[in-house]
C-alpha cells in the first residue's frame, strides 16, 4: 500500500509498504481521508507527541474510512461499514485503567505515534477502538472525530457555567471548535483572542461575541472594558508566551486550561502570588478518555461547524507540502484525501 512514512525529523516520505495480517481481534480500515494534528507536526520536527514516537513510523490519527477486512473475532462491524477510529488503545489492566483514568495507561498503545496510523491507504486497529457513524456524516467531517473527542474532554475540565465569560486565545482550527463548544456548554460571553484578521471574522460567524488582535490591541484593556471578570480561559496555540498571558488574563476564580500542545522542553516563570491572589485553577487536557461516542454524536447533531475550518484538502502524494510549507501553517485545517 501507499502510505507517509516518518523517518526521522523532517523525514517524511510517500512510499510503497507492506499491509500486515490481522489478528482475530483486529479491524482494517480503507482510509478516506486523515487530518493533520498539530501533533503530527512536532513529530516531523522530532519534538514528540503524546507518546514516544519510534520510526519509521506512519503517523496520522485523525481518520475516517470504510472497513475493508475484520478479523475472525470481530462482531460489531462489518465489511463496507463507515467508521472512524479513537487511536488511544489501552490496556484495561494497568493501576490508571482500573482507577478510571484510562488516558494515562502505562501500555498505550498510539495508532499514528507508537504504531502505524492513517496516512495510508490503509490502518489497522483492535474493534474496541472502531466507531460508526451514520450517513449524515460526510467521510472529511468524521475525519474530525478524533479532535473533537479531545476538546470535548479539555471543555470538561474547564467547568463552564451558564452565563460565564471564556476567553479562547489562538483562532486555529481547535480553537474554532472550543469556541463553539464554549458557546453550546453555556457561556454568554465568548471572547476570541487571534492576531489574523480573517480567523476573528471568522470567530465571529461562529458565535464570538467580541474579538481581540494581541498584537495591535491591548488585551487586558479591552477584557477590562468589556467584561467584568474572565471564568475561563483556554490556550490554544501552544505557545510559552501566550501561555503565561493566560495566567495573566484570567480573572478571579478561573479556570486556566492549557490545551495547546508547546514543546516539551518549553518552560516559562509562573508567580505563585498570581494563582493565589485569583485563587485560579490551572489544568491540561491529555488526549480523549470515554469521549470518542460522545464525539460522534456532537458530529452527527451538527451543532459543531466544521466545513470553514478545512481549508486544504490535499493528496497523500503531497502530503509532504502541508508539513514543509508555511501557507499551510497559517491556513486552518489541512485534510490529507487518501482514498475517492
Amino acid at each position: 500500500m501507499k502510505a507517509a512514512v516518518y523517518h526521522g525529523p523532517q523525514d517524511l516520505r510517500v512510499e510503497e509498504v507492506p499491509v500486515r495480517e490481522l489478528r482475530d481481534n483486529e479491524v482494517m480500515i480503507q482510509v478516506k481521508y486523515c487530518g493533520v494534528c498539530g501533533t503530527d507536526i512536532h513529530i516531523f520536527n522530532g519534538d514528540g507527541g503524546s507518546f514516544e514516537v519510534n520510526p519509521p513510523l506512519i503517523p496520522g490519527h485523525e481518520f475516517s474510512g470504510v472497513v475493508a477486512k475484520v478479523g475472525s473475532a470481530v462482531t460489531t462491524v462489518k465489511v463496507g461499514d463507515r467508521v472512524s477510529g479513537d487511536p488511544n488503545d489501552m490496556c484495561g489492566e494497568c493501576y490508571f485503567c482500573k482507577n478510571a483514568m484510562q488516558h494515562f495507561c502505562t501500555n498505550n498503545v498510539g495508532v499514528g505515534t507508537t504504531v502505524d496510523g492513517g496516512f495510508a491507504e490503509y490502518v489497522i486497529m483492535r474493534e474496541k477502538q472502531v466507531y460508526k457513524f451514520s450517513d449524515s456524516l460526510s467521510f472529511m467531517e468524521a475525519a474530525m472525530a478524533e479532535p473533537i473527542s479531545c476538546c470535548l474532554h479539555g471543555i470538561d475540565l474547564c467547568n463552564i457555567k451558564s452565563g460565564c465569560t471564556v476567553l479562547v486565545m489562538g483562532g486555529g482550527p481547535i480553537g474554532m471548535i472550543m469556541l463553539q463548544l464554549a458557546k453550546n456548554a453555556g457561556a454568554a460571553r465568548v471572547i476570541m483572542s487571534e492576531p489574523v484578521e480573517e480567523k476573528r471574522n471568522q470567530a465571529l460567524k461562529l458565535g464570538a461575541t467580541k474579538v481581540i488582535n494581541p498584537i495591535e490591541e491591548d488585551v487586558q484593556a479591552v477584557l477590562n472594558d468589556y467584561c467584568e471578570n474572565v471564568d475561563v480561559v483556554i490556550e490554544c496555540v501552544g505557545n510559552i508566551h501566550t501561555q503565561a498571558d493566560a495566567v495573566k488574563f484570567a480573572g478571579k476564580g478561573a479556570t486556566v486550561m492549557y490545551f495547546g500542545l508547546a514543546s516539551p522542553e518549553d518552560s516559562y516563570p509562573l508567580k505563585p502570588d498570581d494563582v493565589f491572589k485569583k485563587e485560579l485553577t490551572i489544568t491540561s487536557s491529555f488526549i480523549n478518555p470515554y469521549t470518542f461516542e460522545r464525539a460522534i454524536r456532537v458530529l452527527e447533531s451538527g451543532m459543531i461547524e466544521l466545513e470553514s475550518l478545512i481549508t486544504n484538502v490535499v493528496p497523500l502524494d503531497d502530503i509532504v507540502d502541508v508539513f514543509t510549507k508555511p501557507e499551510y501553517r497559517r491556513a486552518g485545517k489541512a485534510m490529507i484525501k487518501i482514498a475517492d
